[in-house]
């Protein structure tokens, strides 16, 4: 009986053990977040930047910074004058590779070793030589399950628009852009809502990718020229933000209302389980 209660005492003892290294790792991950959020963080070049903050914090240093990181990197605004991550991301395939949608690691490689590689974070590089400094017009994230089926789909559709340049007064439409879905362009079978009910087909998780970016072009003010919304709630964006996509009759469209190209950039983490859309003017 004593040796019984001797083992008992020795797993809740590991367990304890256990669970206080976990502490301590979110705690380390934490603070090491927030060290790369404040590397590229000036207070006040994010207060003269944005005049909506300016009425809701005044010239709080802290205020603006929480702001920044719990809103405003995901938003796509810029912390600093010389660096947005969004852009960062956008103009480096090998960044993207390492840190998938992990914003912190992209202000942190831009810290340590970015800026000294000399290495754009304001200019999308495919706008050429010359080009004015890119202006994040929306940006959105959104979460999903990387084990599931519909995860594939989301990939698929996530890397079929990301890089798509959209010209001055040109129509974008999310349907054509990311093909039929069939097993020969890579989409799988996975669950999707049809008519109110809960079925499975083709393609299943695409819709998560749309409304990501629909929701990105509300953030913008984007006005959508085509959009539909699912005929059940999704779990992954409030209500009014989704857009669903079916068949060759309903899509996502809308058009460029600037005077400059707009660029998509589109990603999909699987390891994060996070699928992030941003607008970008060129």
């Amino acid at each position: 009986m004593k040796k019984k209660v001797i083992q008992i005492l020795s797993i809740a003892l590991c367990m304890v053990l256990l669970s206080g290294s976990t502490v301590t790792a979110n705690a380390a991950k934490k603070s090491s977040n927030t060290g790369a959020y404040q590397a590229v963080f000036d207070a006040e070049y994010y207060y003269n930047s944005n005049p909506d903050l300016q009425a809701a914090f005044g010239y709080d240093a802290q205020k603006l910074f929480n702001h920044f990181v719990s809103s405003g990197i995901y938003e796509g605004r810029s912390g600093c004058a010389n660096f947005n991550v969004a852009i960062y991301r956008a103009n480096y395939p090998d960044l993207q590779a390492a840190f998938g949608n992990d914003l912190a690691s992209y202000c942190a490689h831009y810290a340590a070793n970015g800026a000294a590689e000399g290495r754009n974070a304001t200019t999308l590089i495919s706008a050429g030589e010359g080009a004015q400094a890119a202006i994040v017009r929306g940006s959105c994230t959104t979460k999903f399950d990387p084990r599931a089926s519909r995860a594939t789909n989301i990939a698929v559709a996530a890397s079929r628009i990301n890089g798509v340049v959209i010209q001055p007064g040109e129509e974008f439409s999310f349907n054509k852009t990311i093909l039929p879905r069939t097993a020969a362009n890579g989409y799988v079978e996975a669950p999707i809502y049809v008519s109110g009910k809960h079925s499975t087909g083709t393609g299943g998780g695409i819709c998560q990718v749309s409304s990501t970016m629909y929701s990105a072009m509300l953030n913008g003010g984007i006005p959508a020229t085509e959009r539909h919304p699912h005929s059940l709630p999704v779990p992954y964006l409030p209500e009014g933000r989704d857009a669903t996509i079916a068949g060759n009759y309903y899509d996502l469209r809308f058009v460029n209302i600037y005077n400059t190209p707009l660029q998509i950039s589109a990603v999909a983490d699987l390891r994060t389980g996070t699928v992030s859309v941003t607008l970008i003017q060129q």
